[in-house]
Protein backbone atom coordinates (compact mmCIF):
# COMPACT_ATOMS: atom_id res chain seq x y z
CA UNK A 1 0.00 0.00 0.00
CA UNK A 2 2.69 2.19 0.52
CA UNK A 3 6.15 1.67 -1.43
CA UNK A 4 8.95 4.32 -1.78
CA UNK A 5 11.87 4.17 -3.98
CA UNK A 6 14.65 6.47 -4.50
CA UNK A 7 12.93 8.97 -2.31
CA UNK A 8 15.06 12.58 -2.05
CA UNK A 9 14.60 15.63 -0.94
CA UNK A 10 16.73 18.71 -0.71
CA UNK A 11 16.36 22.19 1.46
CA UNK A 12 18.76 23.88 -0.59
CA UNK A 13 22.25 22.94 0.23
CA UNK A 14 21.01 20.23 2.93
CA UNK A 15 19.83 16.79 1.85
CA UNK A 16 16.90 15.93 3.79
CA UNK A 17 16.37 12.24 2.24
CA UNK A 18 19.03 10.72 0.33
CA UNK A 19 17.65 7.82 -1.73
CA UNK A 20 15.62 5.82 0.56
CA UNK A 21 13.51 3.39 -0.52
CA UNK A 22 11.11 1.01 1.61
CA UNK A 23 7.34 -0.13 1.37
CA UNK A 24 4.55 -1.28 3.68
CA UNK A 25 1.54 -3.50 3.29
CA UNK A 26 -1.93 -3.76 4.03
CA UNK A 27 -2.71 -5.12 7.30
CA UNK A 28 0.76 -4.26 8.64
CA UNK A 29 1.93 -1.59 11.17
CA UNK A 30 5.47 -0.47 10.03
CA UNK A 31 7.25 1.65 12.90
CA UNK A 32 9.84 4.78 11.33
CA UNK A 33 12.37 5.45 13.79
CA UNK A 34 15.21 7.74 14.03
CA UNK A 35 16.54 10.92 16.39
CA UNK A 36 15.61 14.20 15.52
CA UNK A 37 16.34 15.42 11.92
CA UNK A 38 16.69 12.05 10.40
CA UNK A 39 13.79 12.60 7.67
CA UNK A 40 10.52 10.94 9.53
CA UNK A 41 8.50 13.88 9.40
CA UNK A 42 9.38 15.41 5.77
CA UNK A 43 9.08 11.77 4.61
CA UNK A 44 5.51 11.33 5.78
CA UNK A 45 4.79 14.77 5.01
CA UNK A 46 5.77 14.08 1.05
CA UNK A 47 3.38 10.47 1.64
CA UNK A 48 0.36 12.84 2.18
CA UNK A 49 0.44 15.26 -0.30
CA UNK A 50 1.94 18.10 1.70
CA UNK A 51 5.13 18.77 0.19
CA UNK A 52 7.00 16.79 -2.93
CA UNK A 53 10.10 15.12 -3.08
CA UNK A 54 13.23 16.38 -5.20
CA UNK A 55 13.60 13.22 -6.93
CA UNK A 56 12.49 9.41 -6.70
CA UNK A 57 8.98 8.54 -6.53
CA UNK A 58 6.22 7.65 -3.94
CA UNK A 59 3.06 5.45 -4.24
CA UNK A 60 0.33 5.17 -1.60
CA UNK A 61 -2.78 3.29 -2.10
CA UNK A 62 -1.54 2.46 -6.22
CA UNK A 63 -1.21 6.44 -6.91
CA UNK A 64 1.64 8.79 -7.60
CA UNK A 65 2.05 11.24 -4.71
CA UNK A 66 2.84 13.94 -7.34
CA UNK A 67 1.34 12.84 -10.29
CA UNK A 68 -2.21 11.62 -8.77
CA UNK A 69 -1.86 13.64 -5.29
CA UNK A 70 -6.01 14.12 -4.89
CA UNK A 71 -6.24 10.72 -5.08
CA UNK A 72 -3.50 10.05 -2.95
CA UNK A 73 -5.01 12.72 -0.24
CA UNK A 74 -8.51 10.85 -0.52
CA UNK A 75 -6.95 7.41 0.71
CA UNK A 76 -4.65 8.95 3.48
CA UNK A 77 -5.63 9.80 7.03
CA UNK A 78 -2.63 11.87 8.35
CA UNK A 79 -1.96 12.45 12.40
CA UNK A 80 0.72 15.15 12.45
CA UNK A 81 2.89 15.80 15.60
CA UNK A 82 1.09 18.72 16.15
CA UNK A 83 -2.96 18.08 15.71
CA UNK A 84 -5.20 20.87 14.18
CA UNK A 85 -7.99 20.87 16.46
CA UNK A 86 -10.69 23.87 16.73
CA UNK A 87 -11.09 23.75 21.12
CA UNK A 88 -14.50 25.37 20.93
CA UNK A 89 -16.08 22.84 19.00
CA UNK A 90 -17.52 20.06 20.44
CA UNK A 91 -15.97 16.51 19.60
CA UNK A 92 -18.66 15.62 17.44
CA UNK A 93 -19.23 19.51 16.01
CA UNK A 94 -15.48 19.00 14.64
CA UNK A 95 -15.72 15.20 13.25
CA UNK A 96 -18.95 15.97 11.53
CA UNK A 97 -16.97 19.42 10.41
CA UNK A 98 -14.48 17.39 8.80
CA UNK A 99 -16.74 14.93 7.44
CA UNK A 100 -18.59 17.78 5.53
CA UNK A 101 -15.27 19.18 3.84
CA UNK A 102 -14.29 15.48 2.74
CA UNK A 103 -18.73 15.32 1.62
CA UNK A 104 -19.10 11.95 3.49
CA UNK A 105 -22.51 11.43 2.94
CA UNK A 106 -24.45 11.23 6.78
CA UNK A 107 -21.93 12.87 8.46
CA UNK A 108 -23.11 13.13 11.95
CA UNK A 109 -23.74 9.38 11.56
CA UNK A 110 -20.21 8.66 10.35
CA UNK A 111 -18.73 11.27 13.55
CA UNK A 112 -20.91 8.99 15.82
CA UNK A 113 -19.41 5.88 14.29
CA UNK A 114 -15.63 7.11 14.62
CA UNK A 115 -15.92 8.25 17.96
CA UNK A 116 -17.01 5.01 19.11
CA UNK A 117 -13.75 3.82 17.23
CA UNK A 118 -11.41 5.71 18.88
CA UNK A 119 -13.45 5.68 22.46
CA UNK A 120 -14.34 8.44 22.71
CA UNK A 121 -18.59 8.39 21.82
CA UNK A 122 -19.60 9.14 25.58
CA UNK A 123 -17.96 13.18 25.09
CA UNK A 124 -19.11 13.17 21.79
CA UNK A 125 -20.66 16.90 23.24
CA UNK A 126 -17.70 17.82 25.34
CA UNK A 127 -15.36 21.10 24.05
CA UNK A 128 -12.73 19.86 22.92
CA UNK A 129 -10.81 22.45 24.79
CA UNK A 130 -11.55 20.59 28.05
CA UNK A 131 -10.09 17.83 27.13
CA UNK A 132 -6.90 16.18 28.28
CA UNK A 133 -4.04 15.48 25.89
CA UNK A 134 -4.90 11.99 25.43
CA UNK A 135 -8.24 12.93 24.63
CA UNK A 136 -7.09 15.37 21.95
CA UNK A 137 -4.65 13.13 20.36
CA UNK A 138 -7.69 10.76 19.94
CA UNK A 139 -10.16 13.41 18.43
CA UNK A 140 -7.16 13.91 16.36
CA UNK A 141 -6.75 10.10 15.20
CA UNK A 142 -10.29 10.43 14.44
CA UNK A 143 -10.25 13.47 12.23
CA UNK A 144 -7.82 10.61 10.06
CA UNK A 145 -9.87 7.95 10.39
CA UNK A 146 -13.47 9.67 9.23
CA UNK A 147 -12.92 9.04 5.76
CA UNK A 148 -12.33 5.66 6.33
CA UNK A 149 -8.88 5.60 4.64
CA UNK A 150 -6.42 2.78 3.31
CA UNK A 151 -3.00 4.39 4.93
CA UNK A 152 -2.69 5.88 8.06
CA UNK A 153 0.35 8.09 8.77
CA UNK A 154 0.60 9.08 12.69
CA UNK A 155 3.27 11.24 13.39
CA UNK A 156 3.92 10.74 16.82
CA UNK A 157 1.02 9.68 18.09
CA UNK A 158 1.96 8.93 21.88
CA UNK A 159 3.85 12.36 22.80
CA UNK A 160 3.01 13.67 25.17
CA UNK A 161 0.67 11.73 26.86
CA UNK A 162 0.92 9.45 30.47
CA UNK A 163 1.76 5.65 30.50
CA UNK A 164 -2.26 4.85 30.76
CA UNK A 165 -3.18 6.92 27.50
CA UNK A 166 -0.13 5.38 25.74
CA UNK A 167 -1.73 1.82 26.25
CA UNK A 168 -5.09 3.27 25.52
CA UNK A 169 -3.87 4.47 22.19
CA UNK A 170 -1.93 1.45 21.46
CA UNK A 171 -4.55 -0.55 21.43
CA UNK A 172 -6.80 1.82 19.35
CA UNK A 173 -3.58 2.11 16.89
CA UNK A 174 -3.48 -2.14 16.96
CA UNK A 175 -7.31 -2.34 16.28
CA UNK A 176 -6.96 -0.12 13.18
CA UNK A 177 -4.02 -1.54 11.80
CA UNK A 178 -5.64 -5.23 11.83
CA UNK A 179 -7.13 -4.37 8.21
CA UNK A 180 -5.14 -0.77 6.92
CA UNK A 181 -1.49 0.04 6.06
CA UNK A 182 -0.10 1.81 9.33
CA UNK A 183 3.24 3.77 9.58
CA UNK A 184 3.83 5.60 12.57
CA UNK A 185 7.14 7.37 13.78
CA UNK A 186 7.40 7.32 17.47
CA UNK A 187 10.64 8.30 19.91
CA UNK A 188 9.13 5.54 22.47
CA UNK A 189 11.26 2.17 21.53
CA UNK A 190 9.47 0.25 23.75
CA UNK A 191 6.27 1.60 21.68
CA UNK A 192 7.46 0.00 18.49
CA UNK A 193 8.43 -3.19 19.95
CA UNK A 194 5.29 -3.60 21.50
CA UNK A 195 2.89 -2.36 18.61
CA UNK A 196 4.99 -2.59 15.66
CA UNK A 197 5.02 -5.74 12.58
CA UNK A 198 8.36 -4.14 11.35
CA UNK A 199 10.91 -0.90 12.26
CA UNK A 200 12.51 1.02 9.83
CA UNK A 201 15.41 3.19 11.32
CA UNK A 202 16.30 6.44 9.65
CA UNK A 203 19.22 8.34 10.37
CA UNK A 204 20.90 11.53 8.42
CA UNK A 205 18.25 10.87 6.03
CA UNK A 206 18.96 7.47 4.86
CA UNK A 207 17.27 3.88 6.23
CA UNK A 208 20.14 2.34 8.57
CA UNK A 209 18.07 -0.71 9.26
CA UNK A 210 14.99 -2.47 8.22
CA UNK A 211 13.01 -5.49 9.98
CA UNK A 212 11.07 -7.18 12.53
CA UNK A 213 12.23 -6.19 16.54
CA UNK A 214 13.03 -9.43 16.85
CA UNK A 215 15.15 -9.99 13.63
CA UNK A 216 16.90 -6.70 14.33
CA UNK A 217 17.91 -8.35 17.22
CA UNK A 218 19.29 -11.35 16.26
CA UNK A 219 21.21 -9.96 13.11
CA UNK A 220 23.33 -7.51 16.04
CA UNK A 221 23.26 -10.11 18.67
CA UNK A 222 24.66 -12.61 16.52
CA UNK A 223 24.41 -15.25 19.35
CA UNK A 224 21.72 -15.90 22.15
CA UNK A 225 21.68 -15.52 25.53
CA UNK A 226 19.67 -17.16 27.78
CA UNK A 227 18.33 -17.41 31.19
CA UNK A 228 18.06 -20.11 33.31
CA UNK A 229 16.51 -20.30 36.92
CA UNK A 230 15.82 -23.44 39.17
CA UNK A 231 13.90 -23.67 42.21
CA UNK A 232 16.09 -23.33 45.47
CA UNK A 233 19.86 -23.40 45.08
CA UNK A 234 22.07 -23.57 42.14
CA UNK A 235 25.23 -24.50 43.33
CA UNK A 236 27.03 -26.33 40.78
CA UNK A 237 24.63 -25.42 37.97
CA UNK A 238 26.98 -23.20 36.00
CA UNK A 239 29.27 -26.50 35.54
CA UNK A 240 26.11 -28.60 34.48
CA UNK A 241 24.88 -25.90 31.63
CA UNK A 242 28.78 -25.89 30.86
CA UNK A 243 28.52 -29.73 29.68
CA UNK A 244 26.14 -29.41 27.12
CA UNK A 245 27.62 -29.08 23.61
CA UNK A 246 26.81 -25.37 22.16
CA UNK A 247 27.11 -23.40 25.70
CA UNK A 248 29.42 -20.91 25.92
CA UNK A 249 29.92 -17.73 28.35
CA UNK A 250 28.07 -19.86 31.48
CA UNK A 251 27.89 -17.15 34.23
CA UNK A 252 25.91 -17.43 37.64
CA UNK A 253 24.12 -14.31 38.14
CA UNK A 254 22.62 -15.08 41.91
CA UNK A 255 21.59 -18.14 43.91
CA UNK A 256 19.17 -19.46 41.91
CA UNK A 257 20.03 -18.15 38.29
CA UNK A 258 22.57 -18.17 35.58
CA UNK A 259 23.01 -17.12 31.70
CA UNK A 260 24.24 -18.61 29.00
CA UNK A 261 25.37 -17.82 25.38
CA UNK A 262 24.56 -20.24 22.50
CA UNK A 263 24.79 -19.16 18.75
CA UNK A 264 22.93 -17.99 16.20
CA UNK A 265 21.38 -20.23 14.40
CA UNK A 266 21.34 -23.29 17.09
CA UNK A 267 19.13 -24.01 19.68
CA UNK A 268 20.96 -26.49 22.61
CA UNK A 269 17.95 -25.58 25.27
CA UNK A 270 16.01 -28.66 25.06
CA UNK A 271 19.75 -30.39 26.09
CA UNK A 272 20.30 -27.83 28.58
CA UNK A 273 16.83 -28.47 30.03
CA UNK A 274 17.14 -32.21 30.09
CA UNK A 275 20.75 -32.28 31.84
CA UNK A 276 19.61 -29.66 34.39
CA UNK A 277 16.66 -31.98 35.20
CA UNK A 278 18.83 -35.23 34.93
CA UNK A 279 21.49 -33.39 37.53
CA UNK A 280 18.55 -32.95 40.19
CA UNK A 281 17.85 -29.40 39.89
CA UNK A 282 13.86 -28.09 39.58
CA UNK A 283 13.93 -26.08 36.41
CA UNK A 284 11.51 -23.32 36.64
CA UNK A 285 12.42 -20.66 34.01
CA UNK A 286 14.74 -20.85 30.71
CA UNK A 287 13.79 -17.58 28.55
CA UNK A 288 16.00 -16.19 25.65
CA UNK A 289 17.43 -12.44 26.64
CA UNK A 290 18.33 -10.38 23.60
CA UNK A 291 19.52 -6.40 22.67
CA UNK A 292 16.34 -4.16 23.30
CA UNK A 293 15.05 -2.05 20.45
CA UNK A 294 16.30 1.08 22.48
CA UNK A 295 20.03 -0.49 22.44
CA UNK A 296 19.44 -1.34 18.75
CA UNK A 297 18.68 2.27 17.56
CA UNK A 298 21.73 3.80 19.23
CA UNK A 299 23.93 1.45 17.67
CA UNK A 300 22.82 2.30 14.73
CA UNK A 301 22.68 5.65 15.03
CA UNK A 302 25.53 6.51 16.63
CA UNK A 303 28.43 8.96 15.33
CA UNK A 304 30.56 6.68 13.14
CA UNK A 305 33.65 8.95 14.04
CA UNK A 306 33.22 8.18 17.83
CA UNK A 307 33.19 11.62 18.83
CA UNK A 308 30.46 13.00 21.31
CA UNK A 309 27.79 15.36 19.43
CA UNK A 310 27.32 18.58 20.59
Amino acid sequence: MIQVNGLIKDYGARRALNNITFDANQGEIVGFLGPNGAGKTTTMRILTGYMPPTDGTAVVAGYDVVEESLEVRKRVGYLPETVPLYTDMTALEYLKFMADLRHIPNSEARAYETLEQVNLKDRANSYIGNFSKGMRQRVGLAQSLIHRPEVLILDEPTIGLDPAQVVEMRNVIKEIGKDRTVLLSTHILTEAQNICDRVLIINKGKIVAEDTPENLQSKLVGSQRVILRVRGDSDGLDVTVKKVKGTRGVETKNDDTVEFEISSGQDVRPQVAKAVIQAGYELIEMRPVGLSLEEIFLELTQDNSGSKKS
